[in-house]
């Protein structure tokens, strides 16, 4: 065995339920795979660790696994905030299309201050139609800002980062270290993540995505968020079985105590761009130091070599950059961009990331170096775009009642209803021992 590197051969995992979600890419294939690999890299997991007495076997629900890329969770007696903020969005640019993504305060003065107009939908179009695309976007990110022109797959596939994502891995391992996993006792093979600490470190939305999804198998996640910080359209879908804390990691005091946690962790997820971590006073030499048997999986929007390796992005801008949404125009015989039905490059990642978490448990299991895994939104789109599509059955379009599982969840909001699990590995089914909560609503501290 290896490290993960591709998805998993559909003969080693068992498929139930049927359909597809409409688009001009194979988001419902995809999805069933990503949850896939999950599995078969915790089945992996568990022989590994002698956990059961022979290798489960892996089951995905395509149909749930498709509308998990989705929204997961539907309240009852109230509403999820939006997700969007209300100028963000595509323009009409003088000679193509734009994507603002403007969600966070700071993103949305950026754009603001390249296109020095009024903050509503309607001053932002004038301003933006007066400007070309890629001057637009050059501008913008170089205020601080995020945005994305619109591509065709010809011109990504020509452009120097679009060339670098075609020939980077799936996943880019780097720095292997041997590592000594902590003993679990309370890990068996219906929780075998079970006492396995996981420091998360993400936002929006593949990380936690990913640990959202290890919560799920039983492990112990402590995301950190900076005071105040907040992402209210979703975090009650992406909140789910972890401890939230807020811990200010620009402060002495707060950086002291999140090396304390480090130490502590058996894994470490974020979503730092190159030498963010390190500016911070934790550099990779640093958490070597500090935490030398830990598993380290991380992402970023663009990838880690070619010109765009530091560049602040989302789900929604690399489909704009990578002809995702040119494709998906073109296909819906539609006069705007049409990305897809669902952030798939988000979901996708996260899942693949936990995946890259459990396979670098069992590397360390079975007595072999591990490393750090890579993964980025760009590379994860050109895996999509080179997907066939082969599902069949009926469109999936929303989540019907028998989708959801019968018992409720009392949210931090309020009560709703959660899909049920997609994915069971022998005994061992997806099932979260906290509901979502808000964000800092924990202290900084593992349980266990």
């Amino acid at each position: 065995m290896s490290l993960l590197s591709s998805l998993p051969d559909p003969g080693v995992y068992q498929t139930t339920g049927a359909g597809y979600r409409p688009s001009a890419f194979a988001v419902s294939e995809l999805a069933t795979a990503s949850v896939a690999a999950v599995g078969c890299e915790l089945a992996r997991l568990i022989t590994a660790l002698n956990l059961g007495p022979s290798r489960p076997e892996v089951t995905v629900d395509h149909r749930l696994a498709s509308l998990w890329y989705g929204w997961s969770f539907k309240p009852q007696g109230w509403e999820m905030p939006d997700a969007w903020d209300a100028i963000a969005g595509d323009y009409r640019t003088a000679d193509g299309w734009i994507k603002l993504h403007t969600n966070l305060p700071h993103h949305r003065a950026a754009a603001l201050s390249v296109l020095r107009c009024d903050s509503t939908r309607e001053a932002v179009a004038a301003a933006v139609n007066r400007w070309d695309s890629s001057e637009l976007e050059s501008n913008i990110v170089a205020a601080g800002g995020v945005a994305a022109s619109m591509r065709s797959r010809t011109d990504w596939q020509s452009h120097p980062q679009g060339q670098a994502m075609a020939s980077d891995p799936l996943v880019l391992w780097g720095g292997p270290r041997s590592v000594q996993l902590r003993d679990r006792p309370n890990a068996d093979a219906i929780r075998p993540l079970k006492g396995l600490r996981v420091l998360d470190l993400t936002r929006v939305l593949a990380g936690p995505v990913a640990t959202r999804t290890l919560a799920g198998f039983g492990a112990d996640v402590l995301r950190i968020d900076p005071p105040g910080w907040d992402e209210p359209g979703v975090i009650p879908d992406i909140s789910l079985g972890k401890r939230c804390a807020y811990l200010d990691l620009k402060t002495p005091a707060g950086l002291e105590t999140c090396k304390s946690l480090l130490a502590q962790a058996d894994v470490l997820v974020h979503g730092y761009r190159p030498g963010a971590l390190q500016s911070l006073g934790l550099g990779e030499a640093e958490r070597n130091r500090i935490a030398p048997n830990r598993i380290e999986i991380t992402l970023d929007a663009y990838g880690w070599s070619g010109p765009w390796a530091g560049r602040r992005g989302f789900d929604s801008l690399v489909q704009m950059s990578g002809g995702i949404a040119a494709t998906g125009m073109e296909w819906a015989q539609s006069d705007k961009p049409t990305p897809l039905p669902v952030q798939a490059l988000d979901h996708a990642t996260g899942y693949l990331m936990a995946a890259a978490v459990l396979s670098a448990l069992s590397e360390a299991a079975e007595g072999r170096d591990t490393a750090t895994g890579h993964l980025s939104l760009a590379r994860t789109a050109e895996l999509l775009c080179s997907l066939p599509k082969t599902a069949r059955g009926p469109q999936i379009q929303a989540a019907d009642a028998m989708d959801y599982s019968e018992a409720p969840e009392h949210s931090g909001w309020g009560g709703g209803h959660r899909l049920r699990p997609p994915l069971q590995v022998g005994q061992s089914l997806l099932a979260w021992d906290r509901p979502a909560g808000p964000l800092g609503r924990e202290n900084p501290r593992f349980t266990n």
